[in-house]
């Protein structure tokens, strides 16, 4: 198994804490003005669904979990769960929503997305750092209105609701910044 540096942590990634597979939920560097750094974490145990708080020094050495990143398409949702499709063995994978996360009201049918496995069970879903969504409502910008920095809300496809600039109209493909779920700009079809 492949040892990280702290500096490599992320929200979303796989960690061995007190001998138990972990979900790093929540990473936050702190650096006081006296003594040496560290990172402030969230870890979720893979396993059995409990969820500690543990601080890391800075530059200390982390094992990696053995698990598995593979890439599913998303087919459908049934109740709670979430079923996921490997496009070449066509074996299905269930999801919660606990284990999507706060990427679920940016999950899109028939996309393909990393899932983190674990003995064949899927533990986790790897969210992209951006996602491409079409925009199916807002409000026509008003000519003329060019403050800057103007925005105005927008539905997407999947139903979540941003702010997004006044040029931006129905139809349009926008990216959006996974970790903070906001607007990032216009991309070509």
């Amino acid at each position: 198994m492949s040892t990280i540096n702290t500096a490599d942590l992320k929200k979303g990634i796989c960690i061995m804490f007190r001998d138990a597979p972990c979900l790093v939920t929540e990473k936050t560097f702190v650096s006081p003005g006296k003594g040496s750094a560290f990172y402030r974490t969230k870890l979720k145990n893979i396993k059995t669904g409990n969820v500690v708080e543990f601080t890391f020094k800075s530059g200390e050495k982390l094992e990696e979990a053995p698990v598995e990143i593979i890439e599913l398409q998303y087919s459908y949702k049934d109740a709670e769960e979430y079923y996921f499709i490997n496009s070449r063995t066509y074996d299905q994978y269930v999801l919660t929503k606990d284990m999507i996360g706060d990427f679920l009201p940016l999950l899109k049918e028939q996309e393909t997305y990393q899932v983190y496995v674990l003995d064949n069970l899927a533990v986790s879903l790897r969210p992209p750092l951006k996602v491409r969504l079409k925009i199916i409502n807002t409000e026509a910008g008003a000519k003329g209105n060019t403050v800057s920095g103007a925005t105005k809300e927008a539905q997407l496809e999947t139903g979540y609701k941003l702010q997004v600039p006044l040029f931006i109209k129905e139809g349009d493909l926008v990216s959006i910044n996974v970790e903070s779920g906001e607007y990032v700009e216009r991309v070509q079809e």
